[in-house]
């Protein structure tokens, strides 16, 4: 397709159908950079084109090469060959001769071959060669430990005709304070000779009308002048307002070149407490955007996907998207600036820390910047990402010397390069490592992953520890901590894909199942059935759909619970959520791989809005005649003040209330509520629903209440303390003779309880009050770390037991549960011999697990409850029934 303007410049297309082979035998002997060369055994392509597309070049690296044929009809004074983005490395051949190279996988490049074209049918050569050794290579997620390679001209290419004289790029630099737009203009080919013959016609304007013009001289190739935008509009993810720029290029004989863009009046700062666009407190409610697609990898499946990837965004409340370890694709980003959502940007990472890596991770930054430097929706740039090529080599994550947290030489590499970036860049902020180990920072960032409810408590105890100590999260302070506003710009929880629905896309299991790479069946697709078939789950669900459903509701409960916790804590300026959808093997999306939404997308909107009505009960489980106290925060992301009503429904209580809540920030109505189920209430989940009414604003939430009864059980317990004391308090008959005993409860099983077992008795073994299980040579324990963990956030814990039905509003194991997580699973299962009541899996069906199983020993029964209720009896209602209805049961 040829583009013409009215000064002559032509673009003409060359995607589409371009012929491509592999280079196992070294195309340079077979001469295929040559016009006459023999093709006639290559395949057919369509360019943009990465050859991991075909599945028959999926692990294939090195060599390969593109050719295809242009009619060049001699027009322009100069010829460019543009390509928007090669990886790895390409050279350039026309007819035969090489015009240039490029050694960058992810930003456009250009080049000159005004002297090797000629009018008529032209031939052009790509070499491309992306190594299997990417140590040292920007790269990002490709390869392991991640995802699929991606190799090849994966962007659009295009021949261009142009003038002798041309404007090379166009940069707008907006200021708020004085509503002015400074413009710098570059020229190639001024310069030579030392020609001033040359200034630049500058128009700004706004939906077609102009708004500013000015003129600027050219002098060595440069000029620049400030333009006041009358009563500008500021470009907002609400009013994404974009200002058109013409610039044409002016001698003593008229215009010789024009060319166009588009800027918009946007400001972003940072202070320790907030961040602000355009002087206005603002709250990040973000996700990860790894924009890796089925089938087509790096590039979109569908014209309008990125237009249907940002409304979507937006429809679930968000207001940025950070395009994580890679940067973001040209036309996303175009996107974004027009719909109107926050960008976070960031090269790609490498592997190791060297001369070369160190090079070419500075040229991609330099040039991630200059491309998308007139984009308001950029408005932060990363510049590592967790010591990925710095620090950490994601293999080896001892504390080693090689860290960034310990290596002073790294630490002032990496300040060198934040100031470098913040100057060649002041109209955004720059984090320097992303995650933690800071040195010189404008977002004191964290990347944290806890699961709610499993780790609510230890969660906001996380939150208060960061807000207390900001500087613990830093190297070193070359700049202070207290200057930087806290993000959580990573944190998640996985919630199991609909695997029909992949199965039935890709025609069966996709390559990414099975990546050589991938040994850890937490991560490991291949072998899924298997696994499945080997535990209890198939007894539990209804095939994988039902699997799919129950976790993905587990998903939604914790993001609900890990973002409401964010929310309401004053410290923290705004979050990144892992992830914006499903990444192959990785399904903690809010959106699965294909980009669908996944089941509980309108929960989600519900606690991601920009106002959050957060119901914090002090306990999620209730006696019958007991009372249950709620706050209720009003989270406010509008700088309006709401006046409205408050209003409720729960077990024992309803009621409504005025309430007004301050712009930006949080109200809290303490003890707003007070639910008293009956004396005779019976155990059920209950809801307790809260809408906050404002203007033409209502926004409501939930949160889940158990009544939970219980009964002491009529047997005679042997028990160890504490839990006999508790047990008795309950007035249960407690005895210290075994033989006494129709039942044991203890936290360690002696040789006495033993014999006791063997012999035809039953025990229940419980933890200790540190919540961890004695050692046991009845079974096997894997122990769970009691506060963050990846893997508690892949996992899902289920139950499908007449002992836990009415403590569970589905398979899922929830808030009836609160503060009795385990810290310990039973590992070694046999579902063939094994009474188990509630199991857990975690990604891929891997490192089953049981906090509640029963087992045979000798003639007797031992039930191992890892659920931490030892001294929680008597007193969390859950605890209570749950060991009163064991003792019953065995």
């Amino acid at each position: 397709m040829e583009t013409p303007n009215d000064e002559g410049r032509i673009t003409v297309s060359l995607d589409g159908e371009w012929l491509f082979a592999t280079d196992p035998d070294d195309g340079e002997q077979r001469a295929l950079a040559d016009p006459d060369a023999d093709w006639s055994s290559t395949e057919r392509v369509s360019v943009p084109h990465a050859w991991q597309e075909d599945e028959a070049y999926r692990e294939y690296t090195g060599t390969a090469w593109y050719r295809t044929t242009v009619e060049y009809d001699g027009r322009g004074d100069r010829v460019f060959l543009r390509f928007g983005a090669v990886d790895y490395e390409a050279t350039v051949y026309v007819d035969g001769q090489r015009v240039g190279s490029n050694r960058e996988g992810y930003l456009p490049f250009e080049v000159e071959v005004t002297d090797a074209v000629s009018p008529g049918e032209t031939v052009v050569v790509v070499e491309v060669t992306d190594p299997e050794d990417l140590s040292e290579i920007p790269h990002g997620k490709q390869g392991a430990p991640w995802y699929t390679r991606v190799s090849g001209i994966w962007q659009s290419v295009t021949l261009e005709s142009r003038p002798e004289r041309f404007v090379e790029d166009v940069a707008v630099t907006p200021d708020l304070d004085d509503d002015t737009a400074s413009v710098d203009v570059a020229v190639d080919g001024d310069h030579e000779g030392g020609r001033r013959d040359l200034d630049a016609a500058i128009t700004v304007s706004r939906d077609g009308d102009d708004v500013a013009t000015a003129t600027c001289e050219i002098e060595d190739g440069e000029g620049t002048c400030t333009l006041s935008i009358p009563d500008a509009d500021y470009w907002t993810p609400d009013d994404p307002s974009l200002y058109d720029v013409r610039v044409e290029l002016r001698d003593g004989d008229g215009t010789i070149d024009a060319t166009e863009t588009y800027f918009g009046m946007r400001s972003v700062d940072a202070d320790g407490n907030r961040l602000y666009l355009n002087g206005d407190p603002f709250y990040v409610r973000g996700a990860l955007d790894q924009a890796y697609y089925p089938d087509t990898l790096y590039r979109p499946f569908d014209d309008d996907l990125f237009e249907y990837e940002i409304r979507t965004a937006k429809d679930l409340g968000f207001n940025m998207l950070r395009k994580h370890i890679k940067p973001a694709h040209p036309d996303f980003i175009e996107a974004a600036d027009r719909l109107g959502i926050l960008v976070w940007e960031e090269p790609a990472n490498p592997t190791v820390y060297s001369e070369r890596s160190k090079r070419e991770v500075r040229e991609q930054l330099r040039g991630m910047i200059d491309r998308d430097y007139n984009s308001p929706s950029v408005v932060a740039w990363s510049i590592y990402n967790e010591e990925w090529g710095i620090g950490l080599d994601q293999s080896d994550f001892s504390d080693h010397e090689g860290r960034l947290w310990n290596d002073a030489e790294k630490q002032e590499y990496l300040t060198e390069l934040f100031h470098e970036t913040t100057e060649r860049d002041p109209t955004r902020l720059v984090c320097d490592n992303s995650g933690w180990a800071h040195v010189a920072t404008e977002i004191n960032d964290y990347h944290e992953y806890y699961v709610s409810p499993d780790r609510a408590e230890p969660w906001a105890d996380a939150l208060d520890d960061i807000a207390a100590n900001p500087g613990d999260n830093y190297a070193t302070e070359n700049t202070p901590a207290e200057d930087a506003p806290i993000l959580i710009s990573e944190f998640g929880t996985w919630g199991f894909p609909d695997l029909p629905k992949l199965r039935e896309h890709y025609d069966g299991d996709p390559s990414w199942f099975s990546h050589d790479f991938l040994d850890d069946p937490l991560k490991r697709p291949e072998g899924v059935d298997e696994r499945y078939e080997a535990t209890d789950l198939p007894e539990v669900f209804d095939g994988y759909d039902d699997l799919a459903e129950a976790w993905q509701r587990r998903e939604s409960v914790s993001l609900k619970g890990v973002i409401e916790e964010m929310r309401t804590h004053e410290a923290v300026a705004g979050y990144v959520l892992t992830e914006f959808s499903d990444i192959e093997w990785e399904f903690n999306g809010v959106l699965d791989y294909l980009r669908d939404p996944k089941g509980f997308t309108d929960e989600f909107t519900t606690v991601n809005g920009e106002v959050l009505v957060a119901i914090e009960p002090d306990t999620h489980a209730v006696a019958p005649g007991g009372e249950v106290t709620a706050d209720v925060r009003i989270v406010n992301d509008t700088t309006e003040t709401l006046e409205g009503e408050l209003r409720w429904d729960g077990p024992g209580s309803e009621g409504t209330r005025s309430v007004s809540v301050d712009g930006f920030g949080t109200t809290t109505v303490e003890e707003a509520i007070t639910l008293s189920p009956g004396a005779d209430a019976v155990t059920r989940a209950h809801t307790l629903d809260v809408t906050f009414e404002a203007a033409d604003r209502e926004v409501s939430n939930e949160e889940p209440v158990f009544v939970v009864a219980s009964e002491a059980p009529d047997r005679t317990v042997y028990a160890d303390e504490p839990l006999a004391a508790a047990l008795e308090t309950e007035g249960v008959a407690v005895t210290d003779d075994l033989g006494a005993a129709d039942v044991a409860a203890v936290t360690a099983v002696d040789a006495a309880v033993s014999e006791f077992v063997e012999a035809g008795g039953a025990a229940l073994v419980v933890p200790g009050t540190d919540g961890r299980m004695a050692e046991s040579d009845a079974v096997d324990y894997r122990s769970l770390p009691a506060g963050e963990s990846w893997n508690l956030v892949s996992s899902l814990l289920y139950q499908d037991s007449d002992l836990l039905a009415d403590l569970c509003t589905d398979a899922r194991v929830g808030w009836a549960f609160e503060d009795l997580f385990p810290y310990d699973l039973v590992e070694d299962l046999d579902p063939a011999a094994d009474e188990i009541h509630v199991g857990s899996v975690e990604g891929w069906i891997a490192n089953w697990g049981s906090p509640l199983v029963v087992r045979g020993r000798g003639d007797g029964r031992l039930c191992h409850c890892t659920f931490r209720v030892t001294d929680r009896y008597g007193e969390q209602p859950t605890a209570t029934a749950l060991v009163d209805r064991l003792l019953r049961y065995l």
